[in-house]
């Protein structure tokens, strides 16, 4: 007879995975504006776009610029 571990003791154990830092940053951002916050650098957006491979234009709205990463970030 096998032993067989408890779901929830398995997820103990289960390797961490680890979080990319540009998903991370992007996350932080977008939590940061549903909680109120308005991005005070536009350059700041703009590289985190980036990070993900985003082509952003300078003169580009931030606004778009954020729904663009909330797009990206929903697919990572």
């Amino acid at each position: 007879m096998a032993f067989e571990m408890p779901s929830w003791l398995t997820q103990l154990f289960r390797p961490c995975v680890a979080v990319p830092l540009e998903l991370r940053r992007a996350r932080a951002l977008l939590d940061a504006i549903d909680a109120g916050g308005v991005p005070m650098n536009p350059a700041r957006v703009n590289e985190i776009a980036r990070s993900f491979g985003l082509d952003v234009s300078k003169k580009a709205p931030v606004e778009d610029t954020i729904r663009r990463i909330r797009e990206a970030v929903d697919r990572a």
